[in-house]
């Protein structure tokens, strides 16, 4: 059917006719192989971009797919298991307790003692002398430190109650008019200040604008400071740039859309949904592109709780 929202015209469908070859136990077998090779390699320089070269998924969001069946990030995930190791060589070897704090990546004794301290309840010499049996950290994939590298499976996320509804859309070409913010996410507020002000000025709110943000990074991989995000809103063609406020093209491009209810700062949760829950046994796979998010209310009118925020997250031909 065809549907209008906001003066963006949207193709929405059912179902695709053409899928991708994609089931289950594909996306499973895949994230084994990572899980492996972080396996066999917790000693080394574990990059993001080399696992999802294991995974054979696009760098752009592998990271949500593995949070969303994995239950952690790549970094808890592999900080979890560098502990483990730890208790178990403090278990099975006399390794000098600096040593093993250096080889799980910790620069100082004090902030692997708080690590180790926070995660098995005592602290590494006490475990140590304590002959403990080897003790291991909460794992939502049921997948621990193992001594000789071997993984045979492991749990995927179950499902949330009520399930994640999907709807897929194919959103036109558009242009947009944009603020950028290079920060942490909940620093966004001013670039939508700009765009706002400026887009009054230039006479373009005479109706309630499509709001949009183009979300270039992940903030559970990229560091705070360098994190992109484009606050944006449609515009015709003949608008131009101004000062700090661009121009630029969304492509015309298939999505998988999920609806987000509550506060912004709870929307990585939603996100794992959609790539740890539906991703997996849709037959499709995501495109290296941004994702989208349209606001469908506004912080300054509705409570955290009550606010709606649509994710489009782009799909590969």
């Amino acid at each position: 059917m065809i549907g209008r929202s906001g003066g963006l015209y949207i193709q929405v469908h059912d179902d695709w006719s053409v899928m991708r070859d994609g089931t289950v136990e594909d996306y499973q077998s895949r994230i084994l192989k990572v899980l492996v090779h972080i396996q066999n390699n917790l000693s080394s320089q574990i990059s993001l971009d080399d696992l999802a070269n294991v995974a054979s998924f696009s760098p752009f969001h592998f990271h949500r797919i593995f949070r969303g069946m994995v239950g952690e990030s790549v970094k808890e995930h592999v900080r979890r298991l560098r502990l483990e190791r730890a208790a178990h060589r403090l278990r099975f070897t006399g390794q000098a307790v600096t040593e093993i704090a250096f080889d799980a990546g910790y620069e100082t004794h004090e902030s692997f003692t708080r690590a180790f301290h926070a995660m098995f309840g005592e602290s590494p010499t006490d475990f140590r002398n304590n002959h403990r049996v080897v003790a291991h950290g909460a794992a939502p994939s049921g997948v621990h430190f193992s001594s000789d590298g071997t993984l045979d499976a492991f749990r995927s996320v179950a499902p949330g109650d009520p399930p994640i509804t999907i709807r897929l859309e194919s959103l036109a070409l558009m242009q947009v008019a944009f603020a950028r913010h290079v920060g942490s996410y909940d620093q966004v507020g001013s670039a939508w200040q700009r765009l706002m002000g400026w887009a009054m000025q230039a006479g373009l709110l005479s109706g309630a604008p499509l709001m949009i943000g183009i979300v270039h990074d992940d903030p559970e991989v990229t560091p705070p400071d360098k994190i992109r995000y484009d606050a944006a809103i449609p515009v015709a063609d003949h608008v131009k740039a101004a000062k700090d406020i661009g121009i630029q093209q969304l492509t015309a491009a298939r999505y998988a859309v999920g609806t987000h209810r509550g506060p912004y700062d709870k929307i990585g949760g939603t996100y794992a949904r959609i790539c740890g829950e539906w991703l997996p046994g849709s037959g499709r796979e995501l495109a290296a592109s941004p994702a989208l998010e349209f606001y469908r209310n506004s912080p300054m009118t509705a409570a955290p709780e009550d606010l709606i925020t649509d994710i489009y997250l782009p799909l590969a031909l």
